[in-house]
This record gives C-alpha cells, structure tokens and sequence, in this order.
C-alpha cells in the first residue's frame, strides 16, 4: 500500500509542479467566461441594423392595419432603427430591380439615411443592412377566410449569412394576418388586440415537486446530475491523455519494467490512478470554487439551494458514487490500453474508438434529464458504460430504490472484472515490445502469452 501511495504521489507532482498544467488550469476558466460572454459583448457592440420596410400593395380591407404598420412596430421593439425608404427602392417590383436600387445603399459609400420614427430625424452615416418588401394579396371575404392570404415577404440583407430579423418579420406578418381574419368577421381592431394579446397563466405542478408546484430548487438535481455527467466526461478526458502519455513513456525509457520489479500490477495502477485522479480533481475542484464563488456572488440563493438539495438527502453521496465509480471503470481501460502502446502515435489510433465509448452516453444525457422514465433510458442505465451518466442525470426523478443498488451493484462487480483482467493485461502489455494486436491484447486477457 506504501508503493501504491509513493506511485501515486510521484505521479500527481509530475504534473502539478509544472508550469503549463497551472496556465492551462487557471486560462481553461478565462476561456469558458470569454465563451459565454462573447455573444453579450458582440450584441452589446455592435449597432442596431437599419431596415428599410416597403409596402408594394395595400390590403384591400378599408380601415384595416396595414402590414408595414405591423412590421415597423415589431422591428422597432426588437431595437430596429427604421429608415427613410428612397423612391428608387419604392419603386422596385421585381427582384431584378430591386437587386440594382438597393445595390447603391448597401454599398460602404452609399448616400446618407435619415431615421424614421420614434429616432426620427437622424441622419445615419451607415449602409441599410436590410430592406423588407410586402406585398399583400388577395380580397377577403367573410365567406372565405382562405382567401385573405398572408402577405408576400422578401427581405434583402446586405450580408449574406445575416437573418437576424426573420423572426420578427414572421411575427408580425402572423400578428397581421390573424388580426385581418378577425376583422373580416366583424371583431373590430380593439377587441382582435385583445384577443391576440391574451395569454394564459400556467402553473406547473408535480407530484414530485416538494411543494407541489415545481420550483427552480426541484429541477436543480437534474441540473446537477447534468453538471456531474459533464464533470465526468472531462474527467475521463483528461485522465485519457495523462494516464496514456505516462505509461507510453514510461514503457519507452524502460521505467515500467524496473516499476514491476519492485512493485505489483496493482500498485502500479492503482497509484497511477490514484495520481491522475488526484490531478483531475485539482483541476476540478478549482473550477468548482470558482464557479461557486461566481454563483455566490451573483445568486446567492440559487448557490443556498444548490447546497440545501445537494446535502439534504445525501444526493452529494449519490453523485460521489456514480462519478467515482466511473471514473476507476474508463481510467482502468486507458491505461491498459496504454500499456500496450509503443508510441503516442499509436494510442491516437487507439483513442478513436474509446472515445466513442465515452460520447454516446453523452448523447443520452439531456434526454436523461427532460425524460427520465423512458424505457430506453431505464435500460441503457443498467448498462455500466452508460450507467454513471445516465443515473446522475436521472437522480431529479428519485429512481427506485432498487434500481438504484441493482445498477451500482452491477457497476461494482464490471470494474472488479475490469480490474482483474486489466492487471494480466497490464504486465504483458507493459513487457511487449510489438506493435498493438487485438490477438496480443484478447490473449493476454486470457492469461497466453502473445501466442
């Protein structure tokens, strides 16, 4: 057990007292923050677009709202500045036309527009970034509610790839035509806002929720066990690559083999475990604090929540389980694997298909949170590959009892199996010197030379 220990220790110092692992530590944060707020910054930096609304024919309904009307106000909330329409543009029916008036104003050195409506008046030295044609068709007749069509739609933008106002014109040309329907039947315009206006107020309850009505604090366990199965997946990760590139150089500088002199198979991986875990979780339990200092700060009673449901009925000790156990299953496989790689070219080859192994519990995990109880599910989380992700996202649902020990049983005994034959595997892996065969690796499993 010293050995174990003394492994472990060497090789959790082997890393840590590096300076690449805290830079990659302390940016990995940096990183994520500047992820998640780069949308806030480049929304709050960049200017609203100008969009230029052009109404080709009126609706035939006398006294009805016309659709520019509908889209102007729409745009306008979205944070839209609205602008003058030049009569050239106005003119514009057909696609061709309209290409070759608009071309000149969405031009860098187009001429200046002037803002209409409520920031009406200024003069904007920008390119129109968008230009809305509506064309409304067809007569309406009460006796025919079909044939007061949606009106024809056409925007032009002045970048290719930029859509960023469809949705609003969509709904507003959706406001527009219901509410022309209505006015068909007689509903007058007051009274057609008030009935598309109306929204009803709804309350969700479960017999699950502690209070009956379901609460932020009832979907925080799905939240974390979600949270947890990425805390896993990264984990995993990590350890991949530190416990492969360990084991290759070692066995390349024939460090291994005066290892397995002096200390059994399974010290040798259990320390190396151990020291990668105690690696991960340095680096994990670092972007915990600091991901709970953030939440403490900004919410702090989402941080008092997370903290009543993560210790009120031992939920913590549920997750411990699953993220603990799951992780001893996937670093017992990597570093086997690894045990029988001669270059770090060759476990690249290797990680192909284990990470495979990895990534499709992930698939599985949101549905695991949003529909727990499906069948699918409930058999995918017996089996042990899956069982660590799935029944930490599933923990929000309270899974029987007996499922609960049936699958921690049944993932117990895999990695005691694992373990097993991961220790023969590991000292004729570890002695080879050929190339990685499934022949030398299925043979050694089975206690045969590489045959």
């Amino acid at each position: 057990m010293n050995r174990l220990f003394t492994i472990a220790v060497r090789e959790y110092l082997a890393y840590v007292k590096t300076i690449g692992f805290w830079l990659s530590m302390l940016t990995a944060p940096m990183i994520i923050a500047l992820s998640a707020g780069a949308p806030i910054l480049m929304a709050r930096s960049t200017p609203p677009p100008t969009v230029a609304v052009i109404e080709t024919a009126r609706s035939p309904v006398s006294g009805g709202q016309h659709p520019i009307a509908s889209v102007t106000r729409r745009l306008v909330q979205s944070g839209a500045l609205i602008v003058a329409v030049p009569s050239e543009v106005a003119s514009a029916v057909t696609p061709e036309a309209q290409r070759a008036a608009l071309a000149v104003y969405f031009g860098d050195n187009g001429p200046p527009l002037r803002t209409i409506g409520p920031n009406g008046g200024a003069v904007l030295d920008r390119p129109l970034d968008y230009a809305v044609f509506l064309t409304a068709e067809g007569e309406a007749s009460a006796n025919n509610l079909a044939s007061v069509r949606p009106v024809t739609v056409r925007i032009w933008s002045r970048i290719i790839g930029s859509n960023a106002i469809r949705g609003t014109v969509e709904l507003a040309v959706g406001d527009w035509t219901r509410d022309l329907q209505l006015q068909v039947l007689g509903v007058t315009q007051a009274q057609s806002r008030q009935i598309l206006d109306a929204e009803p107020n709804v309350e969700t309850y479960s017999t699950r929720a502690a209070q009956g009505e379901v609460s932020f604090r009832d979907r925080l366990p799905g939240i974390a066990g979600f949270v947890m199965g990425i805390a896993l997946w990264s984990a995993a990760m990590t350890g991949a690559g530190i416990l492969l590139n360990s084991v290759i150089e070692e066995k390349s500088s024939r460090i291994l083999e005066v290892l397995l002199t002096s200390a059994s198979v399974p010290e040798i991986m259990g320390g190396k475990i151990l020291g990668v875990a105690a690696v991960t979780s340095t680096v994990l339990g670092l972007w915990t604090a600091i991901g709970g200092g953030v939440l403490l700060a900004m919410n702090p009673s989402v941080a008092a929540d997370l903290s009543v449901v993560l210790f009120s009925h031992g939920l913590i000790f549920y997750f411990l389980f699953y993220f603990l156990a799951g992780y001893v299953m996937y670093a017992t496989l990597f570093i086997t694997v690894g045990a029988f790689c001669e270059t770090s070219r060759e476990a690249q080859t290797l990680l192909g298909p284990m990470m495979i192994v990895l990534i499709i519990p992930m698939l599985f995990l949101t549905q695991a949170i949003t529909n727990p109880d499906s069948p699918i599910l409930r058999v995918l989380s017996w089996i042990p590959t899956f069982t660590p992700f799935l029944m930490a996202a599933r923990a929000a649902t309270d899974p029987p009892v007996w499922e609960i020990f049936g699958t921690g049983a049944l993932l117990l005994a895999t990695i005691a199996a694992e373990v097993w034959l991961a220790g023969r595997a590991f000292r004729a892996g570890a002695l080879s010197t050929s190339r990685f065969e499934l022949r030398h690796f299925f043979a050694s499993l089975a206690g045969r030379g590489a045959g």
